[in-house]
C-alpha cells in the first residue's frame, strides 16, 4: 500500500523527528506530515510510517520511536533516538533520491551515521551533553539550533507549535542536503586527485584541473613525496601547499619565505616570474596570472624546499 502519511508527535519537537522527516518527506513527497499523539493515528498501519511517538521499534511495521523500554541500541551499545533508526532504515534509499552513485552510497551512509546522525541520537537520549562543547558553543550545536526554532513558551497560539515545526523543516533540509552533497563532492574529487597522481608520477607537484578537496586522496594514495598542488581559480591559477593533517597548519613545504606577502612586480623580482601575483603572508598559497607562471612557482618553491 502507498505511504499516505508520515506521523510524529504533536507539540514541541526535537531536532531527531524534525531530521526524520527531512528523510522521509523527500522519500515519500505525496504524504501527509500529521504530527498527533491520538492513538488511533500512533498506531501501526500500511499506510503510514509513525516515528519518535508509538512506544515501539519495529521496522517491518514502519513504526520507529526509541522511548519505550528496553529502547534500541546500537551494535556499539550506543542508543538510537528516531533519527538514527529512520538513518538506518531509509538513509540509502535518500541518498538514491539524492543521485547519489550506486558505489558512493554504503561510504557515503557510514560516513553521515557516524558523523552527523550519531551526535544527533547521542544529545536526544542525554548520552552527550552539548555542553561538552565548551559554553561558547554549546548553543552551536545543530540539535540546540534546531530547537531554537521552537515556539516560545507563552506563545499559545492554536496550531503555533505545527507552523514552528513546518518552518524548521526546511532549515533541517538545507543541513542535511549540504552535508550529503559535500560527501559525495568529496568522493567524486578523489576519483579526480588519483587520476592527476598517477599523472604527476615521481614530481612534486599535484596538477589538479580545478579546485577541490585533495588532501584525502593524496593520503589515501601515499602520496608522500607530494608537496604542492596547483589548479585554476578564475582567470588565475593558484600554487598551494598541502597540510600534514587535519588538526594542523603545519605544511609539508611552506612556499619560500621571500615571497611571503608580496603582490605583483614586487613578488615578480622576488621571484622572478613573471606573471607572479600573490603570496600569502603565511606562505601556504599564491596565485599567478597563467598556468605556464604557476608552474614555475611551483618549480622553484619545489626546489626550494628540497634543498632545506
Amino acid at each position: 500500500m502507498t505511504i499516505t502519511h508520515l506521523v510524529t508527535h504533536s507539540g514541541g519537537f526535537h531536532a531527531d523527528e524534525l531530521l526524520s522527516s527531512v528523510i522521509l518527506t523527500r522519500l515519500f513527497p505525496d504524504a501527509a506530515l500529521t504530527r498527533t499523539r491520538d492513538k488511533a493515528w500512533i498506531t501501526p498501519a500500511a499506510d503510514r510510517i509513525i516515528y519518535d511517538v508509538g512506544g515501539d521499534f519495529n521496522a517491518e511495521a514502519q513504526i520507529f520511536d526509541h522511548h519505550q523500554r528496553p529502547n534500541p541500541l546500537r551494535s556499539d551499545g550506543h542508543p538510537y533516538s528516531s533519527f538514527g533508526l529512520v538513518w538506518a532504515q531509509y538513509g540509502r534509499d535518500y541518498l538514491r533520491a539524492m543521485d547519489v552513485p550506486d558505489h558512493d552510497i554504503d561510504a557515503i551512509w557510514g560516513s553521515f551515521d557516524r558523523g552527523f546522525v550519531l551526535p544527533v541520537d547521542l544529545v536526544d537520549n542525554g548520552a552527550v551533553n552539548t555542553s561538552e562543547a565548551g559554553p561558547l558553543f554549546a548553543g552551536l550545536t545543530l540539535p540546540a539550533l534546531l530547537e531554537s526554532l521552537k515556539t516560545v513558551f507563552d506563545d499559545t497560539a492554536e496550531g503555533a507549535d505545527d507552523r514552528a515545526f513546518m518552518a524548521a523543516l526546511p532549515v533541517a533540509r538545507a543541513f542535511v542536503e549540504a552535508q550529503i552533497r559535500r560527501k559525495a563532492a568529496k568522493l567524486r574529487a578523489e576519483t579526480m586527485v588519483m587520476a592527476a597522481i598517477t599523472a604527476a608520477g615521481d614530481g612534486r607537484v599535484l596538477d589538479l584541473p580545478m579546485g577541490m578537496p585533495f588532501r584525502a586522496g593524496v593520503e589515501k594514495a601515499g602520496a608522500d613525496h607530494l608537496l604542492f598542488a596547483v589548479h585554476p581559480r578564475g582567470d588565475d591559477w593558484t600554487l598551494s601547499t598541502i597540510r600534514v593533517g587535519d588538526d594542523t597548519f603545519d605544511n609539508r613545504a611552506d612556499l619560500p619565505a621571500a615571497w611571503a606577502g608580496l603582490t605583483d612586480a614586487a613578488l615578480e623580482t622576488a621571484s622572478g616570474v613573471v606573471g607572479a601575483k600573490f603570496c600569502h603572508n603565511g606562505r601556504f598559497i599564491a596565485v599567478a596570472a597563467s598556468r605556464e607562471a604557476v608552474l614555475q612557482m611551483a618549480d622553484l618553491a619545489v626546489a626550494e624546499a628540497l634543498a632545506e
